[in-house]
């Protein structure tokens, strides 16, 4: 699956976010090292009330499971928001390879706005961060959400 498909997977999921719970619209898929798709996520924190039900969290813990391996390794993780504190470390706890996101939150990112947990020198795993892929349409969703919510 090409990156730009994998985003547009997870920018569905994300509006299901949005619908289904009336949470934050934020998707996820993780693709093998094939660029198969393995899992997909969003988030679930309304709808579970659970503070680590982040749509990077579930999209993990389902890889995981089909996987049969907490080690995601090869894997890349495409979400239409740059991951948090919280989610970087997830990733890069699950050795994923690479991160691909749409929008940047210049509020609570942690992979390269506000901070840069996945390329931070010290850090035991690296991961390849990309960022920018269809991003008007990923920050757009966002925008629209918050606005409805005020």
């Amino acid at each position: 699956m090409e990156i730009e498909d994998a985003m547009r997977v997870a920018i569905e999921h994300a509006k299901i976010a949005s619908v289904a719970s009336k949470d934050v619209p934020v998707g996820a898929v993780i693709l093998n090292a094939n660029g198969d798709l393995i899992s997909t996520g969003n988030n679930q924190r309304e709808l579970l009330n659970d503070p680590t039900a982040h749509a990077e969290i579930v999209a993990i813990r389902h890889a995981s499971k089909a996987l049969g391996n907490w080690r995601l390794d090869g894997c890349i993780i495409v979400v239409t928001l740059e991951p948090c504190a919280m989610c970087a470390g997830a990733i890069g706890q699950s050795r994923i390879s690479k991160v691909v996101f749409g929008a940047w939150d210049e509020k609570a990112g942690a992979s390269g706005s506000i901070w840069d947990l996945l390329r931070d020198p010290r850090a035991l795993h690296k991961v390849e961060v990309t960022n920018g892929v269809l991003q008007e349409e990923c920050s757009s969703m966002l925008k629209e959400f918050f606005s409805e919510q005020r």
